[in-house]
């Protein structure tokens, strides 16, 4: 049988930019990843909320970082987080981005490219 993860800390690399900074820096990291067993309801109840649980950050601290190379007047400081542990629990959108496709940790924006 095909086994998925069970949410669990795993090593990430991450980009870290900011606007008014000219490159991405990437940056290793622990983030939370995997599996959360969901409960569907057989029969629809009326009113009822279903809530999936997701792998979420259950502790964390945050490390900063100074960017080189940014544009005077900016602020070269940037704060990333570091899991210390993860849980499965509803989705903390002001720490997580719940949704179904998202970008990848370490997408950076300077990657893309601008034409004029």
């Amino acid at each position: 049988a095909y086994q998925l993860p069970l949410c669990q800390l795993v090593n990430q690399t991450i980009s870290l930019e900011k606007e008014g900074c000219f490159e991405c820096h990437p940056v290793e990291t622990t983030i939370c990843s995997g599996h959360c067993f969901t409960k569907y309801p057989i029969m629809a109840i009326r009113f009822s909320k279903v809530y999936q649980h997701v792998c979420t950050y259950q502790d964390i601290y945050y490390k900063t970082f100074e960017l080189p190379d940014c544009l005077p007047g900016v602020d070269p400081v940037i704060t990333y987080p570091v899991a210390l542990s993860c849980r499965c629990s509803r989705c903390n959108m002001d720490m997580s981005d719940c949704t179904f496709e998202s970008l990848k940790p370490d997408f950076c924006m300077n990657d893309i490219p601008f034409y004029y």
